[in-house]
């Protein structure tokens, strides 16, 4: 394998993201290519004088690729003094400090702290309590008593030691007894988010429903239910429920709607995940009827050759570094063809995947077809490999959403007339029974199957349950609800 092919084939691989970091990282080290935006000015003032003309019809190169320019005129000369007056000292514009980092002309006080400052982004449910805490006015050993409970406290929010533990843990450093540890506890569940530290879900749903006032609907009979009936209401017995609380079903129902407004993992509203950022590769929209890819015009720089630098290679004699910009010149050539390679075949892949599922396009999830990676090689006539290379962390903007090439990949299922019918939309069938299926009456996996087998599709009750699981679908007798 030549590395201009090993070449190629890394760039296909790589995401938008990542390769634009590659395309930035080449400009630092190829003094050959250059920012196409950086020069567009120049050369139009240069395009129509009669040395461009004369150079144009000389060179006869028209690709985008190897466009010429020139940059900068290095060979003019400028008295320019190695120090320039300026109004201002260096200490007026940056700040100085002969001391630490933790020195008080760095600390939070005067909000000049330069590390503390920046901003990363995310934010840890832990960094969030604290930050609660030295807010708080509070004695010296129950602020190291809130810092123990915030350290055992998981990302979901729920305390994972003891009491008891917490406080022998302590003992042998301040003199506490296990009450203060209680009262302490106390006070950071009611922290932001509210519920947190609490020891179980029932003290995590009580602690919420503390926040409203005693007249809301529904709380009375909201926190009966969650502090003696828990366990029914977990596994949906609702005729069992109204049996035991002699609730009728319309303040059942109240009930049951203000606790599903309550959190039961109040740690996942504060989130510590560095967002991931998409960048679509392709553009697909509809024009007279005509579905239409186009390439993403900002996922990519437009680089091109220095003219300027590359005049040089030619003319050996005034250029003492010819070798080495010679080699650079080819280099800049190998990666702008590489380029190309991966824009043609990410836009003959967008078209193939765009043809195949225009139903999908048009109606969405039920319309989608199976297709595999044999299916988009063979009719490109491409290896699978290279296939596999171009739909991995690349994605397409449809009018739809944005969604990733492999979205548009999934195996299928044979239908009564022999015909065959995709994953994706079978899924979408399963969601749209569910959503559309009576709440006190929820449809079984088994009675799923039997209503796809009736409209020809051969789908057994064990691959029902394995799509409705793969949308977080819960089986039928959590499904149940009072209508």
């Amino acid at each position: 394998m030549t590395p201009q092919l090993q070449q190629a084939i890394r760039l296909l691989q790589l995401s938008t993201l990542e390769l634009q970091t590659e395309i930035q990282q080449v400009l630092e080290e190829n003094p050959l290519l250059e920012l196409a935006e950086e020069s567009e000015a120049q050369e139009a003032a240069n395009a129509n004088t009669p040395e461009r003309a004369q150079e144009d019809q000389a060179n006869g190169e028209t690709s985008a690729a190897t466009d010429e320019h020139v940059s900068i005129d290095l060979d003019s000369k400028q008295d320019i003094p190695e120090e320039l007056a300026v109004d201002s000292n260096w200490d007026d514009i940056y700040e100085t400090s002969t001391t630490g980092l933790n020195s008080p002309s760095r600390t939070d006080e005067g909000g000049d702290n330069f590390l503390e400052n920046q901003s990363s982004g995310d934010e840890s449910l832990s960094d969030h309590l604290l930050w609660q805490l030295r807010n708080t006015p509070i004695s010296e050993n129950d602020f190291l008593i809130a810092v123990t409970i915030i350290d055992a406290i998981n990302e979901d929010g729920y305390l994972t030691e003891s009491v008891e533990d917490i406080h022998q843990s302590l003992v042998s450093d301040i003199d506490i007894d296990i009450e203060e540890v209680e009262a302490v506890l106390r006070r950071v569940q009611h922290f932001d988010p509210i519920g947190v530290a609490a020891r179980d879900l029932r003290e995590c749903l009580l602690i919420q429903m503390e926040a409203f006032a005693a007249d809301t609907p529904g709380l009375q009979d909201a926190r009966m239910l969650v502090s003696e009936h828990l366990e029914l209401l977990g596994s949906h017995d609702y005729a069992r429920l109204q049996r035991k609380t002699r609730l009728t079903e319309a303040q059942l129902n109240g009930a049951l709607a203000f606790i599903q407004t309550l959190s039961p993992k109040p740690g996942s509203a504060i989130s510590n995940s560095k967002p991931e950022y998409i960048v679509p590769d392709i553009y697909v929209s509809k024009h007279k009827n005509r579905w239409v890819v186009e390439l993403n015009p900002e996922a990519a720089p437009k680089i091109r050759i220095n003219q300027f630098y590359a005049d040089h290679v030619k003319n050996r004699d005034r250029c003492k570094e010819a070798a080495y910009l010679k080699n650079s010149l080819q280099e800049a050539r190998w990666f702008l063809k590489s380029l190309r390679s991966r824009s043609e075949t990410l836009m003959r892949v967008g078209k193939a995947i765009v043809d195949r599922q225009r139903l999908f396009l048009e109606y969405g999830d039920e319309g989608m077809k199976p297709m595999v990676l044999r299916d988009i090689a063979e009719e490109l006539e491409m290896h699978e490999s290279t296939i596999s290379r171009v739909t991995t962390h690349k994605y397409m903007h449809t009018p739809r959403g944005v969604f990733e090439f492999k979205f548009f990949f999934s195996s299928h299922v044979h239908t009564v007339d022999g015909g065959e019918c995709s994953a994706t939309a079978i899924r979408a069938m399963v969601k749209k029974l569910i959503d559309n299926e009576n709440p006190r009456k929820p449809m079984s996996d088994n009675k799923i199957s039997s209503f796809l087998v009736k409209e020809g599709i051969n789908v057994a009750r064990r691959t029902v349950a394995k799509y409705r699981e793969s949308m977080s679908i819960p089986p039928s007798n959590e499904r149940k609800r009072l209508a």
